[in-house]
């Protein structure tokens, strides 16, 4: 159902910027990839093992997935006040954070996680 009359204004999609979005996306990919990467150094590391225990029952994963938690969100709003005005190049942001959850995801795999 249009809601517009005849003599209204239309929105131009191209006119909105994209980068918040954007940042949203990137954030995200890299938030998956903070994840892997500080699950392995403190499975590897005693000191980051128990630098990250934040709540005993849980051991490191709870300082893992807090920090990966707080990183990200830091990450998102930085972004997301960087390019809220921008249009930034969607593709290659996309394929950036889809690279980074496909490498998240190879890095949890108990083969190539115990390579480290």
């Amino acid at each position: 159902m249009n809601t517009r009359g005849p003599g209204a204004p239309q929105a131009n999609v191209m006119d909105m910027p994209n980068g918040s979005g954007a940042a949203a996306i990137l954030a995200a990919g890299i938030g998956c990839f903070l994840v892997a990467v500080l699950a392995i150094v403190a499975d590897q590391w005693a000191g980051m093992k128990s630098a990250m225990n934040f709540y005993r029952p849980t051991g490191p994963l709870s300082g893992v997935t807090t920090t990966a938690v707080l990183i990200w969100l830091a990450v998102w709003l930085v972004l997301a006040y960087l390019w809220r005005k921008r249009n930034v190049a969607l593709a290659r942001i996309c394929s950036v954070a889809v690279g980074l959850l496909v490498l998240s995801v190879l890095l949890t795999f108990p083969p190539i996680a115990d390579l480290f």
